[in-house]
């Protein structure tokens, strides 16, 4: 028995060119500042490295053709070069994934949703240069311009988004809470003499489904897949649950059954292995939680 949930989402406004909408979750002003302010200390740190070499470079030169204005022109030649040709070349080469948008699991993507090329990062790293940050351009008014684009965009989109026909999403998606019930205490006694064999893992896979999605069903399908379960299980079973058992609870209590007794054979396994092989005791823990183990419950 296969059973599916429709799950209703918020349908995405970004479509492909081939009319596929993409499910993208954009990136607010929150995780963006934070990605912002770590690519500042970055290219702060690149740029007091830059110039400390052009000071070195600067003293081997003859004194004769060094003065105060070559030193200011070489100091914000390195400033502007950092500001602009960083981003440019980290975006460009990373995908769009700058150090502080790798951290806060975000990515800069073209609004078609393809990878964004050097023209793209160019484009916003001139526009946060000049316009943005730091602002050369009337700073006051300007940021307050940007931010408020940023706070009222629909998929959080700055200045430098909008003129290079970019946006920032997540990468990583949060999973949804799932709550699978504990034990029924009043079924833990029957539960711990209980023949559970015959349950597999693709029966444990569905129960575990049904359990924790049970909440978003409606009736008469969830009544009628409760049953259906209940029936299966039930026959796997050895003896059957006490009389009046409500099935949910009966699912449940085999299911978190099941889940112990797995945990005490892993425990049960890996006490025997750390015994027999005592200097082995870190490679053996390492072998039991491998991917690579013998077959186990889906839960």
């Amino acid at each position: 028995m296969v059973f599916t949930v429709r799950v209703n989402a918020a349908a995405s406004d970004l479509v492909t060119a081939e009319a596929v909408a993409l499910d993208l979750r954009p990136a607010r002003l929150g995780s963006r500042a934070i990605a912002l302010g770590i690519d500042i200390l970055v290219q702060a740190v690149v740029a007091f490295g830059l110039v400390i070499v052009a000071r070195i470079i600067l003293l081997i030169l003859p004194e004769s053709i060094v003065d105060d204005a070559l030193v200011a022109v070489v100091v914000r030649s390195v400033i502007v070069l950092v500001m602009i040709g960083y981003p440019t070349i980290v975006e460009t080469r990373t995908n769009g994934r700058s150090p502080g948008k790798s951290a806060m699991g975000l990515r800069v993507i073209r609004e078609d949703g393809g990878p964004i090329r050097a023209r793209h990062a160019f484009t916003r790293a001139l526009i946060g240069f000049t316009i943005e940050w730091p602002g050369l351009l009337l700073p006051f008014l300007t940021w307050a311009v940007a931010l408020t684009v940023m706070l009222f965009s629909e998929n959080g989109r700055r200045i430098g988004d909008l003129a290079a026909g970019t946006l920032v999403v997540h990468e990583r998606r949060p999973a949804p809470f799932r709550f699978v019930p504990l034990m029924p205490a009043a079924l833990a006694s029957w539960a711990a003499v209980t023949d559970l064999s015959a349950v597999d893992d693709e029966l444990a896979a569905r129960m575990r489904q049904f359990l924790s999605r049970a909440g978003e069903l409606r009736e008469p399908h969830r009544g009628v897949l409760e049953r259906m379960l209940t029936e299966e299980v039930g026959a796997r079973v050895s003896p059957p649950p006490p009389p009046g058992t409500p099935p949910y609870f009966f699912l449940a209590a085999v299911l978190a059954e099941r889940r112990r007794r797995y945990a005490a054979q892993l425990a049960a396994g890996r006490s025997v292995t750390e015994r027999l092989l005592p200097g082995f005791g870190r490679s053996a823990r390492r072998l039991t939680s491998a991917p690579v183990r013998p077959a186990s419950p889906s839960w």
